[in-house]
């Protein structure tokens, strides 16, 4: 095989959960550039619609799915009518996230559960049933997203911290015991990007100059930077790569 067809994703079929918008749009297309057979799952279908549209507009293969991860019996129905119909499923990028920022002595338990029934048991279980299907063929490639909130504390952020904080370690369990029917479990760690749900902090002039003065590379990512990390992660090249995590921040954590 030629290196370069390793990082080719021709004749898969992957999922991208929260595929509407932000990083998960830009995931999806990605993705579908390289090759793969997208299916774009989120509960907001208009602008799942639109990620596909222009998917195929540019010769690529996409389907929009309605998908709410909190629904956790249903994200295992609609996966294997995915593997049904196209005969697979190999890539999972666990994408769907929340975040409502709040003083750590002022967050309610309402809102503590909304981000750890999206974040952390959401994508638990759809980890768990694209497992189930992955382990039957063999293969498959799991990439759950993390956050720089994965490795640091931010201020307001507590709880959201504490689900990426836990999507390292869910990897890395899920990574050993998926091990043995050859399934590669990874994480991205994105620093920060301009996306509907950190606008309000580029919004805040002091908050915007607080991350910007953080950023060696001296900008803010865009979604193409974290592409390349995307398609390696989930194509042949990273076949004994796992349990990791892939922070790309512009070298953030590295300062």
């Amino acid at each position: 095989m030629n290196i370069l067809d390793k990082y080719s994703l021709a004749g898969k079929v992957a999922v991208v959960t929260g595929a509407s918008q932000g990083l998960g749009r830009g995931y999806a297309a990605g993705l579908a550039e390289a090759g793969a057979h997208v299916m774009c799952c989120a509960r907001n279908m208009e602008g799942l619609r639109s990620v596909a549209e222009e998917i195929v507009a540019k010769g690529g293969g996409a389907e929009p799915i309605a998908l709410d991860v909190t629904r956790y019996e249903e994200t295992g129905k609609i996966f294997e009518t995915i593997k049904n119909k196209h005969g697979s499923l190999d890539i999972l990028v666990n994408n769907a996230g929340a975040e409502e920022t709040a003083d750590f002595v002022d967050v309610t338990p309402s809102q503590y559960d909304r981000i750890m029934d999206v974040n952390l048991k959401g994508a638990f279980f759809a980890a768990q049933a694209a497992a189930r299907i992955m382990a039957a063929q063999k293969k498959g490639k799991i990439l759950n997203i993390g956050s720089l909130g994965s490795a640091v504390g931010l201020a307001q952020s507590s709880v959201y911290c504490g689900t990426k904080g836990g999507i390292v370690q869910m990897t890395r369990t899920m990574a050993i015991e998926l091990a043995p029917s050859n399934i590669q479990v990874n994480a991205l760690g994105p620093g920060y990007f301009r996306t509907p749900m950190t606008e309000p902090f580029f919004q805040d002039p002091a908050h915007r100059k607080w991350i910007e003065e953080r950023i060696p590379a001296g900008r803010v990512g865009t979604v193409e930077d974290l592409l390349g990390a995307v398609i390696f992660l989930c194509g042949d090249a990273s076949d004994y790569l796992t349990g990791q995590i892939l922070y790309v921040d512009g070298g953030w954590l590295a300062s």
